[in-house]
């Protein structure tokens, strides 16, 4: 794993950070749902007011995983980052990448002073709630996730 190279990603990578997010999609289920493209991967993560940021995992110059994320805000802690997905392509899975990519998201966090850093996991999800669990994270069972799609 020692040329497995964690970084901020640029524009470039975009298209290839779609293609892990379609894989994301797949994996669970809702590969209809993806709508987005590289070109709004590039302007909201690039542009004058980026929304994202993200890092990838980078392996001999070829993105292999991703970690996508973004600072909210809680009205009873304050800052809070927000990994909104993490994936790391199928075939390299269980090697660490994906521990590269989260301790990294992680450290960003504390490193902002976040006051929280939270994410989603499925349900059914088990490979990523056993890891989770490896970091003594609160899974909490009572919230009940609510959206609008527009």
């Amino acid at each position: 794993m020692s040329n497995i190279q964690i970084r901020k990603a640029t524009p470039n990578d975009m298209d290839k950070v779609l293609e892990l997010i379609r894989e994301l999609a797949i994996y669970e289920n809702a590969e209809e749902q993806v709508s987005n493209t590289a070109d709004q991967l590039r302007k909201d993560g690039f542009g004058e007011h980026p929304r994202f940021e993200c890092f990838v995992a980078d392996e001999e110059n070829e993105v292999i995983g991703f970690a996508l994320f973004y600072t909210s805000y809680s009205t009873w802690k304050g800052t809070c980052l927000y990994l909104e997905d993490l994936l790391v392509t199928e075939s390299k899975r269980r090697s660490g990448i994906g521990k590269l990519l989260f301790d990294k998201v992680l450290e960003t966090a504390k490193e902002r002073g976040a006051k929280r850093f939270e994410w989603q996991v499925l349900d059914w999800n088990e490979p990523a709630i056993s890891f989770y669990k490896k970091y003594n994270a609160d899974l909490d069972p009572e919230w009940i996730n609510g959206k609008i799609f527009l």
